[in-house]
């Protein structure tokens, strides 16, 4: 399934690009699978993506929990928790 990923905030600075466009492997079936299987691609994608507290999704436009599933996903965005004052 091919997919466009996108990266916010200090993410975006980590992994190196804003989006990509990526082909998920058929294996990778919940939000969690996708960030486990993106730290592979770099280290830029590990310092992102590989401490699932810092971690925020949706999935096309939705907010996804991490056991989400990605049937139908055309777009996953990642982004850090914010915090307000």
């Amino acid at each position: 399934m091919r997919v466009d990923i996108l990266y916010f905030a200090w993410m975006r600075e980590a992994v190196g690009v804003a989006q990509e466009q990526v082909d998920i492997p058929v294996e990778v079936g919940t939000v969690a699978d996708l960030a486990a299987w993106l730290t592979t691609r770099s280290a830029g994608h590990l310092a992102a993506l590989g401490d699932s507290q810092k971690l925020r999704c949706a999935v096309n436009q939705q907010m996804a929990a991490p056991d989400a599933r990605l049937e139908g996903a055309r777009e996953i965005a990642f982004f850090p928790p914010v915090t307000g004052g």
